[in-house]
């Protein structure tokens, strides 16, 4: 089984300290749209957001929750996915983010008579990759798919994962996050309702598999996708750690995946609705990939030229989920190669500070004593080579130097 290397805390070592005073821009693309419907929700939501009113606040929220839930049960994905795509800055996108994730609530509300409830929920789960050993070849893929799935929902219900909850069902696939993005959710609230539906099929989930690399572990990130039957009053999700059956989970899932030419390491999270589930699992995917990236390449650093260097920096990128990404460097002025970088992506749920905050505790927990953010956005790649931008501390000009926190 791959281990994430020793000489930096856990990712969540850090949780409830006090942020650092660092601060990076946006490098996010934000667009005018020029739909008079849009152009009025994201008004509603700046509205919202600069209100000082509770009530206010409250009144506006509920109405673009109760809108998106009708969209969303009218089939509108689309829509759903404009709204967020389109939005103009990054607070107006999270904040319709908050009420498109309230909006599957609504939307999933039971009939006011009805005895039973169907909840479907989506259990993210980190997947740490690694060859077993030196391949004449390149490995084949892992696969994705549970040759017991049984096993792993009788150990959520022994466990009480659900809220204590022991009547679901949970898929064999490990579905990729495509499965939980807005422009599903239609279907998704179907295959809830379909749930107690006589003769409901099994619903296709398209497994997602995971590719091995020879030189380095792969992070990736799948979801186990169920469905529950409980009272309508029950409260099934909600959990914030996966306290009891997290390690047992982890140790089985590893189990049914591991095979012949590749190791697994398993990080489940809490069972969550669809777009919770998916915001949570790119934090965790994303925190897991760089403590692996900064572990190993620190302790190559430290064995071979010494203590290293961070940079961090903002950069506008094609490539990226909305355009823009954070990337962190880390290099020495005792080794003239270019400096080791890490991509971090951005999605429309996150808020620079939080993905900075991170990485800053993450490169503390590793004693790395000299890390710096730079101030502005900067491009893809340079501008005389065409390779991916990164910076080297000792090459970052005086004046730029003295800008840094």
């Amino acid at each position: 089984m791959p281990a994430i290397p020793l000489g930096c805390r856990g990712v969540h070592a850090t949780m409830g300290r006090k942020k650092p005073p660092m601060n990076a821009p946006d490098p996010r693309v934000y667009a005018r749209s020029a739909d008079q419907a849009l152009e009025a929700l994201f008004a509603q939501a700046a509205a919202s957001i600069g209100s000082a009113s509770v009530s206010v606040t409250s009144a506006i929220d509920g109405a673009i929750a109760t809108q998106f839930a009708r969209q969303i049960i009218a089939g509108d994905a689309a829509s759903l996915a404009t709204a967020i795509d389109s939005a103009p800055s990054a607070a107006i996108a999270r904040h319709l983010w908050r009420r498109l994730i309230e909006a599957w609530t609504i939307a999933s509300q039971p009939p006011a008579d009805a005895e039973l409830a169907t909840t479907l929920f989506a259990l993210p789960v980190v997947i740490v990759v690694g060859a077993q050993a030196a391949q004449s070849a390149t490995p084949a893929d892992l696969g994705a798919v549970l040759p017991d799935a049984a096993r792993v929902a009788a150990l959520l219900s022994d466990h009480g994962a659900l809220g204590g909850c022991e009547a679901f069902a949970l898929g064999s696939a490990l579905a990729g996050s495509e499965v939980l993005d807005p422009t599903h959710l239609p279907l998704l609230l179907k295959w809830q309702r379909d749930a107690l539906a006589s003769g409901a099929r099994e619903r296709d989930l398209s497994p997602s598999p995971m590719n091995v690399a020879t030189t380095h572990e792969s992070v990736h990130l799948r979801f186990l996708i169920g469905v529950a039957l409980s009272s309508p009053q029950a409260m099934l999700l909600g959990a914030k750690h996966a306290a009891g059956w997290g390690i047992p989970l982890a140790q089985e899932l590893a189990r049914q995946l591991a095979s012949a030419h590749a190791s697994v390491l398993a990080l489940p999270r809490p069972p969550a609705p669809p777009l919770l589930a998916l915001q949570e699992g790119r934090a965790a995917q994303r925190a897991v990939s760089a403590q692996l990236f900064v572990s190993n390449a620190v302790r190559r650093m430290r064995a071979g030229v010494g203590e290293p260097s961070a940079v961090i920096s903002a950069h506008r990128s094609p490539s990226a989920p909305g355009g823009g990404e954070l990337r962190l460097s880390l290099s020495s002025p005792f080794d003239t190669r270019q400096a080791e970088g890490f991509r971090c992506p951005l999605f429309a749920s996150d808020a620079v500070e939080d993905v900075l905050t991170m990485l800053v505790e993450l490169l503390h927990d590793c004693r790395i004593g000299d890390v710096r953010v730079l101030p502005g956005i900067h491009p893809d790649t340079d501008a005389q080579t065409g390779v991916t931008l990164l910076f080297k501390a000792d090459a970052i000009p005086g004046a730029e130097r003295a800008s840094v926190h």
